[in-house]
């Protein structure tokens, strides 16, 4: 497939979708399209949302995408639209462990529109990432600019306290991530500011993204958890949906 040079390549004017696929079936599609469609209508890309929903459902066709657990990377420019695929490393074992997590340096820009896109401009995310792995850290979470927690450098961010959960606010510079709209939908979750603070106030921890699902989290810097009630009951909700999604 070959790239044309276009705004999406030299400066970052696209967006994409990262789905996670079981045995060919894509997880959550209509979320990932309608979040799709509207970056690309944000960026106003000449793209046909019918032709393109018809050009994944014949990629999704192909051998290697049919067995497995896989990953569908959707990437759309005004002269691209880039379908790939490859092997979803997440393990049982990491969840087992739990993600180790840390505040990066990097301040998330809750006033600029990027931010609430999944856009090419992956940059600080991808840096960040990078970055934190040397330290032994398996997610970065930034701070806006005012000082309240966003979100992880690829992750939504959640708390539970009391039995109740917690998670960002969107306007406090968050991409609503496809799972984070599936849990917001249907349990009952308060958006609020979260200072850093606050964390020690928390009984556990967990983080989403389409990839990893929900992911216990055993630390932030020098705080621990060991509890992980109510994130390991929603992962099993998140399991039993893909399964029955895999099955209809």
């Amino acid at each position: 497939m070959k790239l044309i040079p276009d705004e999406g390549y030299y400066f970052g004017l696209g967006v994409f979708e990262t789905i996670a696929v079981e045995d060919g079936k894509p997880i959550l599609f209509d979320l990932h399209m309608q979040r799709l469609k509207e970056g690309i209508e944000f960026f106003d890309l000449s793209i046909s949302m019918k032709d393109l929903k018809e050009k994944v459902k014949e990629f999704l066709k192909n051998p290697e995408i049919k067995n497995g657990h896989k990953v569908l990377k959707i990437a759309v420019s005004m002269e691209n639209q880039i379908l790939t695929c490859r092997d979803n490393l997440y393990r049982e074992e990491q969840y087992e462990k739990g993600f180790i997590t840390g505040l990066s340096k990097v301040r998330r820009n809750e006033t600029s529109p990027l931010t609430y896109h999944k856009t090419l401009n992956y940059g600080d995310n991808l840096m960040e990432k990078r970055k934190a792995k040397k330290y032994g850290v398996d997610e970065p979470l930034f701070l806006n600019t005012k000082g309240y927690l966003s979100e992880g450098a690829t992750t939504n961010l959640f708390a539970v306290k009391n039995g109740e959960i917690y998670t960002p606010k969107k306007e406090d510079g968050i991409l609503d991530g496809v799972i984070r709209q599936y849990l917001c939908s249907r349990y009952k979750i308060k958006e609020v500011h979260i200072l850093p603070e606050e964390i020690e106030s928390f009984d556990e921890m967990f983080l989403t993204n389409s990839l990893l699902g929900i992911m216990p989290v055993t630390s932030f810097g020098t705080m621990e958890w060991k509890e992980r009630t109510v994130s390991d009951r929603l992962r099993r909700d998140y399991k039993q949906m893909m399964k029955e999604s895999m099955e209809g």
